[in-house]
């Protein structure tokens, strides 16, 4: 990854600190009005136009919002974000791309 951009590094410990509070009190709603968390949450999958399967019942993954793992995902998640963006005039960013064989690599070196 080398050395960070002058900023990055107050960049990334602001969104680790959003994160934090965000799962923290996502934590907390959960923790104290489970029945309204689970509908808000519900509710923004309908927003997105995503259709509920019956066979796939709520009571199985809505309990994994805000874990540690969902910390970890959502925080690896806005990191790369951070750093992949594009800019006119600037060299476009290395994303990692995975080839069909299966190999992780970047899109440059699978260019070359």
């Amino acid at each position: 990854m080398g050395l960070l951009r002058p900023g990055l590094w107050l960049k990334k410990l602001w969104i680790l600190l959003l994160v934090i509070v965000e799962v923290a009190m996502g934590k907390v709603l959960m923790t104290l009005f489970p029945e309204r968390a689970t509908q808000n949450i519900l509710a923004m999958g309908q927003k997105t136009g995503m259709t509920r399967n019956p066979q796939f019942s709520p009571d199985n993954w809505v309990p994994t919002f805000f874990s540690i793992q969902y910390f970890w995902f959502v925080l690896k998640v806005r990191w790369q974000r951070l750093e992949d963006k594009a800019e006119l005039g600037a060299l476009a960013p290395n994303c990692p791309v995975i080839r069909l064989s299966g190999e992780k690599c970047n899109i440059w070196d699978f260019i070359q």
